[in-house]
């Protein structure tokens, strides 16, 4: 455990700041930088919709002279799947950040159940943390220890749990997802599904209202993408979650989200549900479902003659 450290979204964090083994680089900011000198939200500031779980208005972020992102409005209703979508340098990694409190935007409200956490204090943001999930791109599981000791890290730092009581709580939550019998496993001997099911079992230890996934598909071929695409999907309708997933995959996209938004050069190019988005004139939206080399009709029609769950 040397040299590692756990953030409130039961994050790892090597000495250098960046995530242990993820695809997402999540740097802490330095202990004597304070970027926010409130200790709570702007009295000032009053969410637009209050009966939305997260509320993006007009956020924009810059880096000295380079535009990340422009004037971002998201609006995300609990229990959704929203699939944040698009290329490289498109904006969804600065994005992510922003919503989960570890980047600032340079102008613009992030509106958690109602509450700018913007113009939150450290402490204050910490206790928000808490209530997302983070599911990485590579799972993100520490190599000497066994999945027990994996999936139990947020309890044992964020919690006074006994031993007995951590132990029977991990247990619970691998059997709700199918993993049986495997908390004395080490990762090596995980296959790569268990291990996506083993991440997202420690990303659901601390109840999350919110779960985000980095993109959870590259890498994987067209079966194990559909597989964790359900796996996404039966986690929102299992333990009510609302959903938030950073991708590439159109293909997934469609099948599975609410709402799709498809990011380009750090402003939204188009939003809806996946049937409106096939159905609009988005030339960019189309560029990208014949990139992708999918049948964006067929793939909607299916969705929608599909039986509830």
């Amino acid at each position: 455990m040397s040299g590692l450290k756990m953030t409130t979204l039961g994050v790892f964090l090597g000495t250098d700041g960046r995530v242990a083994k993820s695809g997402l680089s999540l740097r802490a900011p330095a202990a004597k930088v304070d970027y926010r000198k409130t200790v709570g939200p702007s009295p000032v500031s009053k969410c637009p919709d209050p009966t939305s779980q997260l509320l993006v208005e007009g956020v924009s972020r810059s880096f000295g002279h380079t535009s990340a992102l422009s004037n971002i409005n998201l609006t995300i209703s609990h229990g959704e799947i929203v699939v944040i979508i698009g290329g490289s340098g498109a904006g969804k990694t600065t994005l992510l950040k922003i919503l989960i409190g570890l980047d600032q935007p340079t102008s613009g409200h992030v509106w958690f159940n109602g509450t700018d956490i913007v113009s939150m204090g450290e402490i204050a943001l910490n206790r928000i943390r808490k209530k997302f999930g983070m599911v990485f791109q590579y799972s993100a599981l520490l190599d000497s220890m066994t999945v027990l000791e994996n999936v139990a890290f947020p309890l044992r730092e964020h919690s006074t749990l006994s031993n007995r009581d951590i132990r029977q709580r991990v247990i619970e939550k691998l059997k709700l997802l199918n993993l049986v019998g495997v908390e004395n496993l080490m990762p090596s001997q995980l296959s790569g599904g268990m291990k996506k099911r083993v991440g997202l079992a420690r990303a659901l230890m601390l109840e999350p209202e919110v779960l985000l996934y980095d993109e959870p598909t590259s890498g994987l071929d067209p079966l194990s993408s559909r597989l964790v695409d359900e796996l996404i999907s039966k986690t929102r309708d299992q333990f009510g979650v609302t959903s938030i997933v950073i991708s590439h995959d159109m293909a997934g996209a469609l099948r599975i989200a609410d709402k799709v938004v498809l990011l380009s050069a750090g402003a939204v190019a188009a939003a809806g549900t996946p049937e409106q988005l096939v159905a609009s004139d988005s030339g960019l939206a189309h560029d990208f479902f014949a990139a992708s080399g999918i049948d964006a009709m067929r793939l909607v029609t299916n969705r929608s003659a599909a039986p509830a769950q």
